[in-house]
């Protein structure tokens, strides 16, 4: 009789906010980023980039004061990201939202739990800053995103019917909502509710 054993390997998951990246994160980043759009999910690009094109977007997102970059690293290395974007600073009204964008994990790294810690740890980054609501959008084709992000928390409060183009044909976008518990203090439903 044979007899077949498993051995369950355990991964190291880590999310970190960066605020540069050596070259070789660099060169992670853009190779999931690729792997990502190709796999048509998270990123907006329809067509991969490449590491030149890659690199400078994220070296000018690490230079917008108002974004934030949150890397996902599996066993060391970076296979996904996701961005926290504060409203401008003349923008008061809003200013107790942020959005979470351009969230996404390379297909090779996917299945470990780590999309959900990404979520999770700019929310937490989101609430630190005071921000009581995290908006998001996301194509209605994204099913395991919208899954994650439901299961999450987050309400659909509405359907962009022409939301992008995607091979040739329009695809509707879902909008979500959560609301965000600071660590201390009043809380998100009790201010939520006390706005005229």
């Amino acid at each position: 009789m044979n007899s077949t054993s498993y051995m369950t390997v355990a991964h190291d998951l880590a999310v970190e906010l960066v605020k540069q990246l050596s070259d070789a994160d660099m060169a992670d980043l853009c190779e999931a980023t690729d792997a990502a759009i190709i796999e048509g999910g998270g990123f907006g690009w329809l067509e991969p980039q490449g590491r030149e094109a890659l690199a400078r977007h994220f070296r000018g997102t690490l230079l917008v004061p108002e974004r934030e970059l949150f890397i996902a690293r599996l066993d060391g290395h970076v296979v996904g990201s996701a961005q926290l974007v504060r409203p401008p600073r003349n923008n008061e009204a809003q200013s107790f939202g942020a959005t979470l964008t351009h969230a996404y994990l390379a297909p090779y790294a996917r299945g470990h739990g780590l999309a959900r810690m990404l979520v999770m740890r700019v929310e937490e980054r989101a609430a630190a800053l005071g921000h009581r609501v995290l908006n998001l959008d996301v194509r209605e084709t994204q099913t395991t995103a919208i899954a994650l992000f439901e299961a999450l928390g987050y309400v659909h409060w509405g359907t962009h019917p022409f939301y992008a183009r995607v091979d040739g044909h329009t695809v509707s976008g879902r909008y979500y909502f959560k609301p965000l518990e600071p660590g201390r203090g009043r809380s998100t439903g009790a201010l939520l509710d006390a706005a005229p």
